[in-house]
């Protein structure tokens, strides 16, 4: 039978056009020589005339003139689908409405009634040439299938998740680009209606119970999944399914990303972490947004940043403000920025947006910013975060964290911004490294200064909100981007510890939260955000190994650095004696914290940055963990700085009780 299959069709070629064309040719000139013998019932009553067959060069000459016009000829046989059928369909009808055509005129003008074919035949031959046509690239269809399952088993087994449109698309769309080593062996669907149906022969399976027997039994090595709005948790499990099974995993991206409106194989996306670790979409309070920021001027700060340019992209394409300024030091971070909000937002007036180069920590040039442009709400997302480089360069994060905040802030006031939105993080919950700290003094700083303006009673005071969240997703310095890179590059991949955690959120989660609850804010708020569970870093370095179809131990390694100076093992969001408040909104909580005066707060921190200039670390150090009593360091040279705090204190107990 494959010695067979071969002759009939060889796997290394496919039918020449010239072949398909006598081919069709000859099943023309078959079918209108058998309408005309069923016609005159096999010659069994009639004597043979040759006349019968003088209308077949007239047929095969006008059929030919169609088969050129709609090429038939010229898609591959072995990848005939609906629209080969078509082609064929319109080039027999059309051919033989003009076949009529001609033998009206015979009859009518050249022949005083007698027709040259009968209209009997024309019929039958109309119909046996579609039959006969169609049947024969079907068959050939077939006949390459069926050879394909005579294969030694070098074809790669694909399943496709999603019995919808979209997945007879991907499946007919593999087929079709003709790559031999793919074959698609089953469909998986949630809905029960379609479980045992077919799709182009090929058997629907229950997406919720049969996947991993399927997988197992049809030997299955990738799954594509189809739909285009599949919840996100139930995408997430079937992807740790497949994941278990040893089994890759691609994904079929939204429509309007397809080119022309088609779909191709290379179109189809390999699942990333972030599929695993994203959360359904947030339902914002547009409406109530669109309010505070409708024709107002707004100020983003570290605009080039991760956190800063996605906040300018969602409040450009939502919320019709006035103008947009964005503020970061980084040259190359703006001038890319500016291209991606031309991409992003290509109706966007020019003068909606204003790039503005400059430092938060220079009086100068933000005092002209606020003055020239009089912002009505701040978002400050500027600040320095990676925990290693701010704990060898306590300075530079008092200077930008504390410094740049309060600078930002005290201008917010002078200038009467409306609100003032803080971006923090859950590194400023009992920190252990100076980053930490200094995020934690700024939110100290602005939470007094809010409270200082309440109570001078003036209604129209600007109000602070501080937002805290954890790791986002893509981030400059985030994990992720790491793992990604060390993998490209062959590995190993590094992991500090092995039992150290972190929560994570996406950019643009991450973003609408600090929308909503700069929305929801009156003013001295630490809103804290739902961030999942928190997620074991090494799982995550496995799940992106197996992501990227290599195996742990024989194409990768991971291995462990030991933690980094200032880095804890595990992560939080509230300090021990915080509590919470729940908000409207099911993500977003406020953190209830101790308050601090206005005068003392404003003389520490004025104190701490003036140690700038003398750039002694361990002063600087000493004067943080003065002002935030709980940062306690780990894994990091200031230790010793707190084994000296707890002497001080056993020694005034000491002294308190020997008096």
């Amino acid at each position: 039978m494959t010695a067979l299959l071969k002759f009939l069709y060889p796997k290394t070629s496919s039918i020449p056009r010239w072949v398909i064309f006598l081919i069709d040719i000859s099943i023309c000139s078959f079918s209108f020589v058998f309408a005309t013998f069923l016609r005159f019932n096999f010659f069994l009553n009639d004597t043979f005339q040759i006349e019968y067959f003088y209308g077949l060069p007239v047929v095969i000459a006008i059929r030919v003139a169609f088969m050129l016009y709609f090429r038939i000829y010229a898609g591959i046989i072995r990848h005939t689908s609906v629209q080969d059928a078509l082609r064929v369909s319109y080039t027999v009808t059309f051919s033989t409405i003009v076949i009529v055509a001609v033998n009206y005129f015979y009859s009518r003008f050249m022949n005083q009634g007698i027709v040259l074919i009968p209209i009997s035949i024309i019929i039958i031959d109309y119909f046996g040439s579609l039959l006969i046509m169609n049947t024969f690239r079907i068959s050939v269809k077939i006949l390459f299938m069926r050879f394909n399952k005579f294969e030694s088993g070098a074809a790669t087994h694909y399943a496709i998740f999603g019995a919808g449109e979209a997945g007879i698309i991907v499946k007919r769309k593999l087929q079709k680009e003709g790559i031999e080593n793919r074959k698609v062996v089953a469909f998986f669907d949630d809905d029960p209606r379609k479980e045992k149906n077919f799709v182009d022969g090929i058997t629907i399976y229950n997406g919720l119970k049969d996947i991993e027997a399927v997988i197992k039994k049809l030997n299955i090595q990738e799954l594509i999944i189809s739909p285009q709005h599949m919840p996100k948790l139930r995408k997430q499990e079937l992807i740790e399914k497949c994941l278990s099974l040893d089994v890759n995993v691609r994904s079929v991206p939204p429509v309007e990303r397809w080119i022309n409106g088609e779909l191709s194989f290379n179109q189809l996306k390999q699942v990333r972490i972030e599929d695993l670790i994203e959360r359904d979409a947030i339902v914002l309070d547009k409406g109530a947004i669109a309010q505070q920021l409708f024709n107002k001027t707004i100020l983003v700060t570290g605009a080039a940043g991760s956190i800063g340019s996605e906040i300018a992209n969602q409040i450009l394409k939502h919320f019709n403000p006035k103008k947009v300024l964005l503020v970061d030091k980084s040259e190359v971070r703006l001038y890319e920025l500016e291209a991606e909000l031309e991409q992003n937002h290509r109706g966007l007036h020019r003068n909606m947006v204003e790039i503005v180069m400059g430092d938060i920590t220079n009086e100068a040039r933000m005092r002209n910013v606020f003055q020239t442009f009089a912002p009505n709400i701040v978002y400050h997302a500027a600040a320095y975060k990676h925990v290693p480089l701010m704990e060898n360069n306590p300075s530079e994060a008092v200077r930008v964290n504390i410094g740049g905040t309060k600078l930002i802030a005290d201008l917010a006031v002078e200038y009467g911004v409306e609100k003032f939105v803080m971006v923090s993080t859950d590194k400023a919950v009992n920190p252990t490294n100076v980053m930490g700290a200094s995020k934690r003094i700024a939110e100290i700083y602005v939470q007094s200064l809010n409270s200082h303006l309440a109570q001078k009673g003036d209604v129209r005071f600007t109000r602070f909100i501080t937002t805290r969240f954890g790791n986002v997703l893509g981030s400059s310095g985030s994990v992720i981007p790491k793992f990604r890179k060390q993998i490209e590059d062959g590995g190993p991949i590094t992991v500090t510890h092995p039992d150290i955690t972190r929560y994570f959120m996406t950019i643009p989660e991450a973003c609408q939260l600090v929308l909503e609850a700069g929305n929801m804010g009156k003013g001295g708020e630490i809103y804290i955000f739902d961030m999942g569970k928190s997620i074991k870093i090494i799982d995550l370095a496995k799940k992106m190994i197996q992501l990227s179809g290599l195996k742990l131990g024989s194409d990768i390694q991971i291995v462990f650095t030991g933690l980094r100076p200032g880095e804890k093992i595990k992560e939080e969001l509230l300090a021990d004696q915080e509590k919470t408040l729940p908000t409207y909104h099911p993500k977003i909580m406020i953190a209830k914290v101790r308050t601090y005066d206005f005068a003392t707060c404003l003389n520490d921190v004025n104190t701490l940055i003036a140690l700038y200039n003398d750039q002694q670390n361990a002063t600087i150090v000493r004067k943080m963990k003065a002002l935030v009593p709980e940062f306690i360091s780990q894994n990091s040279i200031y230790e010793e700085l707190d084994y000296e705090r707890k002497k001080d204190s056993v020694k005034i107990s000491s002294s308190t009780f020997l008096s």
